[in-house]
């Protein structure tokens, strides 16, 4: 027994052990030590991002505050760095696969990415103490703008594979 450690029951029972505070601080300093896997990155980096993003706005909003129309506003936000263009059918280049110039149709976050995004920052906003009943991400204006958006995108590949189709046929 001479080689065993003693439990650290002094901080239980009233006393302090300086045994159980430094096991705890290496406890600490080894979880934070761990790297995060690329999924924990990605959604730290993406809460931040939003938390950034409410802060910016005039008045800043708090995350308290913070509901679908703030998130809606964000992706569209987003939109502006995406690189997924989604003609409208008005556009000239409306159903080509590859354009032979360029047009004014705005560029977009694609389908996946931001399905992977919103369900990030669900899971952080319930990770940092919001309720999944008042979850801004989980609110149906979000499902309604991420279906919009993969009809869109799906409407657009229909129209691809249908172009490369009659090209087959001619050859």
């Amino acid at each position: 027994m001479s080689g065993e450690t003693p439990p650290a029951t002094d901080a239980a029972q009233g006393g302090s052990s300086s045994r159980s505070a430094s096991s705890a601080t290496i406890t600490s300093q080894q979880q934070q030590a761990m790297p995060l896997s690329r999924y924990e990155s990605q959604k730290r980096r993406d809460w931040n991002t939003f938390g950034q993003y409410l802060k910016n706005q005039t008045p800043p909003v708090s995350m308290s505050e913070c509901n679908f129309n703030h998130v809606l506003d964000f992706l569209r936000y987003l939109d502006q760095f995406g690189k997924t263009k989604v003609h409208s059918h008005a556009c000239v280049f409306f159903g080509q696969p590859e354009p032979p110039a360029p047009c004014t149709c705005p560029l977009r976050q694609a389908w996946g990415s931001l399905d992977a995004l919103i369900g990030r920052l669900r899971a952080a906003y319930e990770e940092h103490g919001g309720s999944p009943e008042t979850n801004p991400f989980g609110s149906g204006a979000i499902r309604v703008k991420k279906k919009v958006n993969f009809e869109e995108e799906e409407e657009v590949e229909y129209l691809k594979l249908d172009d490369i189709d009659r090209q087959d046929i001619k050859t």
